[in-house]
């Protein structure tokens, strides 16, 4: 047996005893990998191999960037909202805004009134003139807000508010906050420009196909950011390994 596998199987002895001095009624969230490999004095690389085992036996679930947890996943169905965050992940909140916003937008411009319009345009304008993410986060919040509420759908409206629950813990604002500071404000201004361009218009095939470019975009940049912190984390555990 190699030191690869001595030291996976050291880990995982170790790890399942560390899951049994936890309460079963409980979830618990497993220290990072680097604390455990340093516990366990083994390489990620091994420890990695380890949780594998353990993950593959429903011992523990992961979600990328949130962490390790013991248990089998939870479900998000009957939790309450301000706990989905922990469970979900930037790539997902994308994926559900692309299925979901581009037809908000479509039946806001069939419905759009000039006091909609009105209200869009100055949002959008807020947006803009914002000088710091925070003040960007809340009148673009504003703004996809808004084109739901116009489209009249109260499912869809639930979900948005769901979706800005998300938007509002700390951990996401963090992330948020690095994906806007890579300078793509001016894009999602021209974007809103776009969106709004196709409401004033009453044309809901443009509307529709603007958000779902706007919105294809941001989860290019999401995907770009994890991408880039992904390559940093590789790049320190190659140097510490």
């Amino acid at each position: 047996m190699n030191d690869l596998s001595q030291n996976s199987d050291f880990a995982l002895e170790q790890l399942r005893a560390l899951l049994a001095n936890q309460t079963s009624d409980q979830e618990h969230r497993l220290p990072s990998e680097r604390e455990l490999a340093a516990r366990f004095n083994v390489s990620r690389r091994a420890l990695r191999a380890a949780l594998d085992i353990l993950e593959n036996e429903g011992q523990i679930w992961r979600r990328q960037g949130q962490g390790t947890f013991s248990g089998e996943r939870r479900p998000t169905g009957n939790m309450p909202v301000n706990q989905i965050a922990t469970f979900t992940n930037p790539i997902e909140v994308m994926d559900v805004r692309i299925e979901i916003e581009p037809a908000l937008a479509r039946m806001a411009a069939a419905r759009a009134t000039p006091a909609l319009i009105e209200q869009l345009e100055k949002l959008a304008q807020k947006a803009e003139q914002s000088d710091d993410v925070a003040s960007w986060e809340k009148w673009d919040s504003a703004f996809h807000s808004k084109i739901a509420d116009a489209s009249g759908n109260q499912l869809f409206i639930a979900i948005m508010s769901i979706i800005d629950e998300i938007r509002r813990n700390n951990a996401w604002q963090q992330f948020r906050t690095r994906v806007r500071s890579t300078g793509r404000n001016s894009l999602s201004v021209t974007q809103h420009n776009a969106i709004l361009d196709a409401i004033r218009r009453f044309h809901p095939l443009d509307a529709e196909e603007a958000m779902r470019t706007h919105l294809i975009s941001l989860r290019e940049a999401v995907i770009e950011e994890i991408g880039g912190v992904a390559r940093a984390q590789s790049r320190q555990t190659s140097i510490t390994e």
